[in-house]
This record gives C-alpha cells, sequence and structure tokens, in this order.
C-alpha cells in the first residue's frame, strides 16, 4: 500500500512539474539540486554528461558564441525578442566558470529598469514575460556569476515577477468588470498569476 501511493505520488509530481514553465522547472531543478548529496551530485553529473553530449556537435557553434564576451557584448537590446533568445542560448551555453562572458550578460541585464521605466517595457505580454522570467532565473541560478551579481539579479527578478503578477491581477479585475451583471452580488475573487507558456527554453532551441 505505501509503495503504491508513493508511485501515485511520484506521477503526480511528473505531471505537476510538466505543467510548470521554464522558469519555474529551472528554479524547482536548481532547488532540488541544492538538496542533494556530493555523491548523488556527482552521479546525476554524469546522467547529465551524457545526455547533453547527444547535442554536442549541433550546440558546438553557438556555445562558442554564448562564451565569447566580444560576441556577448553585442547583445545589448533586450527589448528586441530575438536578442532575448539569443542571451536565454548563451546562458544554457554558458560555461560555469567563464566568470568574464558572466560580466559582461550581467551588464547587460542589469539595464532592465531603465529599460522598463523609460522604454515601457510591457511584460503583461505573455511572451515577453516569459522570456524575462526564464532569463533572470537562469542568470541568478548560474554558476559563472559571483554571489553579488547573483544577489542583484534575484532582487531584479523579483521586481519582475511583481510587475507580471500585478498585470495579471489587473488584467484578471479588468475581465471580471466587464463581464459582472447588473444584479448585486457579494463576491470573494482570488487573483492569481498569468500561467505562462510551458517550455520556452525548448522553443527557443
Amino acid at each position: 500500500m505505501v509503495e503504491k501511493r508513493s508511485v501515485i505520488q511520484r506521477e503526480n509530481v511528473y505531471r505537476w512539474f510538466s505543467e510548470l514553465n521554464s522558469a519555474q522547472r529551472v528554479e524547482f531543478l536548481c532547488g532540488l539540486l541544492d538538496l542533494c548529496v556530493p555523491i548523488e551530485l556527482r552521479f546525476l553529473g554524469s546522467c547529465l554528461e551524457d545526455l547533453a553530449g547527444k547535442d554536442y556537435h549541433s550546440l558546438r557553434d553557438a556555445e562558442i558564441k554564448a562564451n565569447n564576451p566580444a560576441d556577448l557584448a553585442t547583445l545589448t537590446n533586450i527589448t528586441d525578442e530575438v536578442v532575448r533568445s539569443k542571451l536565454l542560448i548563451s546562458l544554457a551555453l554558458l560555461n560555469s566558470d567563464n566568470r568574464e562572458a558572466a560580466g559582461v550578460l550581467f551588464r547587460t541585464l542589469t539595464h532592465i529598469d531603465s529599460i522598463i521605466n523609460n522604454y515601457g517595457l510591457q511584460l503583461n505580454d505573455g511572451q515577453t514575460g516569459d522570456q524575462f522570467l526564464l532569463l533572470f532565473t537562469m542568470a541568478s541560478n548560474h554558476p559563472a556569476f559571483s554571489f553579488h551579481q547573483k544577489q542583484v539579479l534575484r532582487k531584479e527578478l523579483s521586481q519582475i515577477q511583481g510587475i507580471v503578477i500585478t498585470s495579471c491581477n489587473n488584467a484578471n479585475l479588468s475581465t471580471s468588470s466587464s463581464t459582472a451583471t447588473s444584479t448585486t452580488v457579494t463576491t470573494t475573487t482570488t487573483f492569481t498569476p498569468c500561467v505562462a507558456g510551458s517550455h520556452f527554453l525548448h522553443k527557443v532551441s
């Protein structure tokens, strides 16, 4: 009975995980890895190395660019969706010890305040919000960034999450108001964050 219950719970976790968006999947997996002991991490590293090796040749050119500070320095306009896609690929392929390239990416990503305030970037657009959430989730968990850089990026991520949630709540409130009937009723509405598109990293690749 206990074993059967365990199988059901595991299937529920698999189903729940498959419904998360890319940023949530990355955040959750990084949290799980932090809970593993060293010998488990070494084993998981071997499994990941084997899986990643299957795409080594097809991603080789992109990996070279992702670890070249000169190439990364050209990806500054993060209001451009194409540039954001390239940044996502660069973060995915960035070597864990490439501090110089991480520094270039850090300078690009920390312009988000001025972009949101001056450019008026709309993070309530589903795909745009997904991209920014994934960008900052990956960067704030990437080992190539220093502790201080991760702290700054995590703060930026929290700001973006707040904007996305507020925008979604406002949209839900607007929809609720437009569909309300003339009859006076008392209701309690619980707003939840918008459900983002699921596997954005897979789509980018």
